[in-house]
């Protein structure tokens, strides 16, 4: 079932969008050589409760971090780990989310480590381009098919592969709603967009092969060919004057 939120609640939302938005930036500013994804987590947990959040990750399902850290070819739900230091060339999505009053922000970035490959920019370019083509088609009137739709001719014409298995969602005071938000689809199709929706808009996209690898822990998704992959998310609620982007710092009705 499809949870609509009043335009109170949706107000209600931004702060926990804000504070997403801004953990989210101020760990990617402290992406670098020699770092590790264990040192950037610990930072973000501490960030997230100054500003007045709870970590909306850590504990979720059992999930250990504040923050999802994966490197290179890992797509998604990296565990932060002591161990896995940042290299020159890296490529790092962080994925974090908070929880105010109830109400859930999420959002993530791929982050360039120092100096990376045209490649891996190509990618990081593309993906982010999918991201907003996604938000923008998250407006009354379209379907959902239109959002998946928008990431997917990006990405292929890139000659990309887009990721099937994980998706996108609803969002409130539960990280995972209805309905789920595929990066693929046909336009005019699926569930019909209305005011008071609000979804986490997330491509994740491959250099390679969209097909994918669960890893031993449970947790780390990996692309099955070992290419780059990157990941790039914000959440959004749909309005009758169209997309509102919740997990940010400034204008919240930033254009799209």
């Amino acid at each position: 079932m499809i949870i609509k939120k009043s335009p109170a609640e949706i107000e209600a939302m931004k702060e926990a969008g804000r504070i997403s938005a801004k953990v989210l930036r101020e760990v990617g500013t402290r992406v670098q050589p020699g770092v590790s994804t264990l040192e950037l987590d610990r930072f973000a947990e501490t960030l997230i409760r100054l500003e007045g959040g709870i970590p909306a990750f850590k504990g979720y399902g059992g999930f250990p971090g504040s923050i999802c850290a994966s490197v290179n070819e890992q797509i998604v739900h990296g565990i932060p780990a002591a161990d896995v230091i940042l290299r020159e060339g890296d490529i790092l999505s962080v994925d974090t989310g908070a929880i105010v009053d109830g109400w859930v922000g999420d959002n993530a970035w791929t982050y360039a480590v120092g100096k990376i490959s045209e490649e891996k920019q190509r990618l990081l370019d593309v993906t982010e381009k999918c991201m907003w083509a996604g938000l923008d088609a998250a407006r009354p009137g379209n379907r959902l098919g239109d959002i998946g739709a928008a990431v997917q001719e990006i990405a292929e014409a890139a000659g990309y592969g887009v990721v099937r298995e994980y998706v996108g969602h609803g969002i409130g005071r539960n990280m995972h709603e209805d309905p789920n938000v595929p990066n693929y689809g046909r336009r005019h199709t699926g569930v019909l967009l209305e005011p008071g929706m609000v979804l986490a808009i997330e491509p994740m996209i491959n250099v390679g092969t969209h097909k994918t690898k669960q890893m031993p822990d449970g947790w780390l998704v990996v692309t099955r060919d070992g290419m780059p992959s990157a990941h790039f998310e914000k959440t959004v609620a749909i309005t009758e004057d169209g997309p509102l982007i919740l997990t940010t710092e400034k204008d919240h009705r930033r254009p799209v």
